[in-house]
């Protein structure tokens, strides 16, 4: 692979101006400029930096994904073609995981409903037992990479005991205790909150759907920061309208934009936000080291960072 000229796709800018990822960008040994997706701003590129995917980057040698996921990436045909392709791994946990706290701490202390009363100018106290702390709860955490990591450090600083489910039962610090996938519905069963925290894979689609719900505690909540996918989205809503658990914080959805007909953005105990639980202002400079280190290999004649294929 020979890399002289990077191409920012302008889908970045759903995250980031790509402007200052360019600029960060222009001490590396590679020429960097903004392009719209076409074959002709493409044309004296062999990289591209991206969000979304375009059938023109399939003539690259190389994409790079500004997510961890890259489950809209065509990987056959990339593979066919010969393009590799890499993601942004290693560097949501903070973010992420931080919007878990923040999410998990809004819902045991009630400040969701305290936003809803101050638009509707409405002084209104929860009742005496609404509210709880949150120290002494268990999370369940299933996807312990890095965004699962970046989870686990926040809940067990708040004082909350953590499990979490993947593919191996390796110990994990912080964790208490580690189930694999089929034991997933155990691993749920005791937790007051379940965070999804995995990629969207042909294993994990709708890997939550109504039997892992009713798995779940009546009083718990599921928080997806993973995508959409991996929850079946009726099967949920069916629960939350019944009453199989208290609510949930969802970041990501099967459609997005999340339509406007949909339930869920009406139900009491349910946050919505809108697919940036990842966003920070220094989101370009984490990319851009990804990329300043993938630059450097391939002159080296070794692979870029978080290769996927």
């Amino acid at each position: 692979m020979h890399i002289d000229r990077i191409g920012i796709d302008e889908s970045v800018a759903a995250v980031f101006p790509p402007e200052p990822l360019a600029q960060r960008l222009a001490e590396a040994s590679v020429d960097v400029t903004v392009v719209d997706g076409s074959p002709d701003s493409l044309a004296d590129c062999q990289a591209v930096v991206t969000l979304d995917h375009r059938d023109s980057f399939l003539d690259l040698e190389w994409v790079h994904s500004i997510q961890a996921g890259v489950d809209r990436f065509p990987h056959d045909r990339f593979r066919e073609e010969g393009v590799a392709l890499t993601n942004s791994t290693g560097i949501h946990g903070d973010a992420v995981g931080e919007t878990v706290a923040g999410f998990v701490l809004a819902l045991a202390r009630r400040i969701h409903e305290h936003v809803t009363h101050q638009t509707d100018r409405e002084w209104s106290r929860p009742d005496w037992d609404d509210g709880w702390t949150v120290a002494g709860e268990q999370a369940c955490v299933v996807g312990l990479g890095g965004l699962g990591r970046g989870v686990v450090d926040r809940l067990t600083g708040l004082g909350m005991d953590v499990v979490g489910v993947r593919r191996s039962p390796l110990p994990e610090p912080g964790v208490d205790r580690v189930y694999t996938v089929d034991r997933l519905h155990e691993a749920v069963a005791d937790a007051q909150f379940v965070v999804l925290a995995v990629p969207l894979t042909d294993e994990t689609r709708e890997l939550i759907g109504a039997e892992e719900l009713a798995a779940m505690r009546e009083d718990a909540y599921l928080i997806n920061v993973a995508r959409g996918g991996v929850v079946d989205q009726p099967a949920l809503v069916e629960a939350l309208r019944d009453g199989e658990i208290a609510g949930g914080a969802l970041d990501v959805f099967e459609t997005e934009p999340l339509p406007e007909d949909s339930p869920l953005w009406d139900m009491d105990d349910v946050i919505v936000s809108p697919h940036c639980a990842a966003y920070t202002r220094d989101y370009y400079r984490h990319v851009a080291a990804i990329l300043e280190e993938s630059v450097r290999r391939i002159a080296d004649s070794e692979d870029p960072v978080n290769r996927v294929l």
